[in-house]
């Protein structure tokens, strides 16, 4: 289904264009998609290419060429321009229920029939905000966290009249443009998120306004202890590991009685003019004097960095980034897939960042890892695969040229087709050609001979007929391709 309606979203209307506002807009824009922006704001041009270049620099960072052609990005004069083509409508107004209500039914007076519209309120409840709207069914609140081009949250939550397909919609969206979606099965104040960063926040407000702790001090309790764990793990996941091998029930049993203990104090204190000055002179002195955009960029290349940590692992924030990536280069014939002219697909995917060195190319060795793989795909497809080598069994790989004719980036797909020289009982050829999808060019080769051995007699062995078969099939099968170039080469200085 996500598939199907990704398709459909070739325009979406952003209606308010502030921090949240314009992070939608970079993240559509980036993923392709176009927008067009409604906002009062006589600056709202400016503020939004600002984002949007902040935008651009962190996505290239996490995603590299594997990003598509950006969309368009155009202003409108009124709400009923932005919305009156759109297939989807985000609406990141200030948080007044008021003025929501009045304009969301604006939204929906000019929008066509099929469009669904996204509010980014970070704690109203939908089914107030449907009450102007001819069409209640077709709103939905899609609550994002700053910044919205970066962090993968969005909780969707739906009101009373929403239905069941405007949610479905909304999540394939937020999901196609590289998002991590949030059911809220039931509507409540503040959602999900919110309401557990209040709680923290109302019990640091508390600590500042008895002086137990500066605004500085505070930061560092989170950033240097428990947040470093809560970016991968949250919290019960966290409490999980401390219940040691008996787990979450043993936690419990044993912290529990000191739960209950009246550390806090989660009605927060009153915010007096006395306490805003305290809390802006300390949140001053924190800054540094460093402006905003200098703290954006730096906020950006840590969630990049920790994101691609979490890539390597495949998980949390990094398992949606490296499905996204894989999404946006989609499309491609399956691995192991036998292509036209009798060559087999053994790699396709884009560039990861665990495989590029500091010029931001393919490293050496990830080549090899890669060429590699794709010898692996060889031996799968004629009977070698894991239950194979598990029974004592397998190929050796004895004597290997790689040759390096380009370079791919990070996010850059490329595939490796595969091509079996030659086979027999007991060696097989094979020859190797890294395509860059995006240069359309070869940019490496490797030229493979492997040996069929008796891994418990460590010595070589024949294969079983029905392997042998299988590769001479391959063979047989590219025996139309001219001999690849580069096959039989050698080291050697020329002269």
């Amino acid at each position: 289904m996500a598939q199907d309606i990704r398709a459909e979203i070739r325009k979406v209307g952003i209606v308010g264009g502030g921090v949240i506002g314009a992070g939608w807009a970079a993240r559509f824009v980036l993923n392709g998609i176009d927008v067009a922006i409604y906002d009062p704001d006589p600056e709202v041009e400016r503020k939004t290419a600002a984002v949007i270049g902040n935008a651009r620099r962190a996505l290239t960072r996490l995603f590299g060429q594997a990003l598509p052609a950006e969309g368009t990005v155009t202003f409108a004069g009124s709400i009923a321009e932005a919305v009156r083509d759109a297939d989807f409508i985000q609406e990141s107004l200030p948080e007044r229920e008021d003025l929501k209500v009045r304009l969301l039914a604006e939204m929906d007076a000019a929008m066509p029939d099929h469009a669904v519209i996204g509010s980014s309120t970070s704690g109203l409840l939908p089914t107030k905000l449907q009450a102007g709207m001819a069409r209640p069914d077709r709103l939905v609140v899609g609550h994002p966290f700053n910044p919205v081009y970066i962090l993968p949250l969005v909780e969707v939550c739906g009101g009373d009249l929403t239905s069941q397909r405007t949610k479905d919609i909304a999540a394939a969206v937020y999901t196609q443009i590289g998002m991590k979606v949030l059911h809220v099965r039931k509507e409540i104040d503040g959602f999900i998120a919110d309401r557990l960063m209040e709680a923290v926040w109302r019990e640091a407000l508390w600590l500042i306004n008895d002086g137990i702790a500066t605004a500085s001090e505070i930061d560092d309790a989170i950033r240097f202890g428990a947040g470093m764990r809560w970016s991968f793990m949250g919290t019960f996941l966290v409490y999980r590991l401390a219940g040691g091998e008996e787990g979450m029930r043993h936690f419990l049993h044993q912290f529990g009685p000191s739960m209950e203990w009246p550390w806090t104090k989660l009605i927060g204190p009153k915010l007096t003019d006395e306490l805003i000055e305290t809390i802006t002179r300390q949140s001053d002195e924190q800054a540094g004097g460093l402006d905003l955009r200098t703290y954006e960029k730096l906020r950006d290349d840590c969630l990049v960095d920790l994101t691609h940590a979490l890539e390597r692992h495949d998980f949390a924030a990094g398992a949606v980034a490296r499905a996204h990536r894989q999404r946006l280069g989609g499309g491609a014939p399956a691995v192991g897939s036998v292509l036209t002219d009798g060559r087999v697909l053994t790699i396709s995917t884009p560039v990861q960042p665990e495989w590029i060195d500091y010029n931001k190319h393919l490293t050496e060795w990830a080549y090899l890892k890669l060429f590699g793989d794709g010898t692996d795909v060889v031996l799968a497809k004629i009977g070698a695969g894991a239950e194979y080598v598990a029974g004592g069994h397998s190929w050796y790989t004895v004597e290997t040229h790689i040759r390096h004719l380009g370079q791919a980036r990070l996010g850059e797909p490329v595939e490796v087709r595969t091509r079996v020289l030659a086979a027999d009982a007991k060696r097989l050829h094979l020859f190797h050609e890294m395509v860059s999808l995006k240069q359309n060019a070869v940019i490496a080769t490797a030229e493979h001979m492997l040996v069929h051995v008796d891994a418990k007699a460590e010595k070589s062995a024949p294969a079983p007929q029905a392997m042998q078969d299988a590769a001479l099939a391959l063979v047989a099968g590219q025996a139309q391709l001219p001999p690849p170039d580069g096959t039989g080469r050698q080291i050697r200085m020329p002269g």
